[in-house]
């Protein structure tokens, strides 16, 4: 009479997927290592897989892509998990200057997006070396869409660019709209709005003179890297690579909006766009407007993402290969 569940057991044992393999890798920096996580396939489907390069969002975002500010939501991390499970290897990053990266440069903020692109490359470069790989993909998620599209300039060892709730438009215009969309900033708009004006033309601005509200957004030791940032269009960027390209942008999404995957989209009009519904910029699931809810999936890395994002990513990757 016990013989039954035993044998339900090892049946389903048998017919589960073997675990993928972790590695801890790494890519040359500056003055040290920068530090990452491999998630391969499990062998054999893992020799050959194909391989991308997650490069997470803004400020201090780890390779799982959480950070100290209240974000614990693991996309990137259950993002590679989903894809691995698909046959598809990945490896997540800490940026320079940060987490295990943290010895790769002396200051963490004392970064450019030109230093990013150039550190992704580096990755590139790395990842090749270790699997065979002819090319990766590069996935960007958020401000790590730009970062992409920046490294994308130079095309050598792509195979194609994963714009993942990436930015469409500069970052100028972006911080103006989120500026103007809380009402409570009305008294700032014009101080804030000729910091960024100043900016944009290169120039620093004396964050001492600013309102305390805006002293930390406009901090002198972020300036150099919001210079670097404010200088890039991502859709003139998008428009210059042709290489394949998927945009992926959830319909519940408070940080970037479809207006941004459109605008990708109509720059390069081969680039494959998908719409996630209920999806905000975590990739999790949300069904109503409460922002409240919305932002309470940031903290929450039991809550899976929306099925959508792996199933699309692996599609086009295994299509465009």
């Amino acid at each position: 009479m016990r013989t039954a569940p035993l044998l339900l057991a090892a049946a389903a044992l048998i017919g589960a997927s073997p675990p993928a393999t972790e590695t801890f890798v790494e890519a040359p920096g500056p003055d040290a290592p920068l530090k990452g996580t491999m998630l391969s396939p499990a062998t054999p489907a893992g020799k050959g897989a194909p391989v991308v390069l997650m490069i997470p969002g803004s400020g201090p975002t780890d390779r799982d892509g959480n950070n100290p500010l209240g974000v614990k939501a693991a996309s990137l991390r259950l993002l590679a998990e989903g894809l691995a499970a698909q046959g598809i290897a990945s490896v997540r990053i800490d940026k320079r200057g940060l987490f295990a990266s943290a010895a790769a440069v002396p200051d963490a903020n004392a970064v450019t997006m030109d230093d990013y692109a150039a550190d992704a490359h580096a990755w590139i470069a790395s990842i090749r070396a270790r699997t065979g790989a002819k090319c990766v993909w590069l996935l960007g998620h958020s401000e790590g869409g730009l970062v992409a599209l920046r490294a994308s300039q130079d095309p050598s060892g792509i195979c194609g660019l994963i714009l993942v709730s990436a930015p469409g438009r500069p970052l100028g215009t972006v911080l103006r709209d989120q500026l103007k969309a809380n009402p409570a900033n009305a008294p700032l708009l014009d101080q804030a709005n000729a910091a960024i004006t100043e900016l944009e033309a290169g120039r620093h601005v004396d964050a001492a003179g600013l309102s305390p509200a805006l002293a930390p957004l406009f901090r002198a030791n972020v300036q150099g890297f919001l210079i670097s940032a404010m200088a890039l269009d991502p859709a003139r960027l998008a428009a210059s690579y042709r290489g394949p390209i998927l945009i992926l942008q959830g319909q519940r999404d408070i940080q970037v909006t479809e207006e941004d995957a459109a605008l990708l989209k109509q720059a390069q009009p081969k680039a494959d766009l998908r719409l996630l519904p209920d999806t905000n910029h975590v990739l999790k699931v949300v069904t109503s407007d409460d922002r409240a809810a919305n932002i309470a999936t940031y903290a929450d890395p039991g809550l899976p993402l929306t099925p959508q994002v792996v199933a699309d990513i692996a599609t086009f990757v295994r299509s465009a290969r």
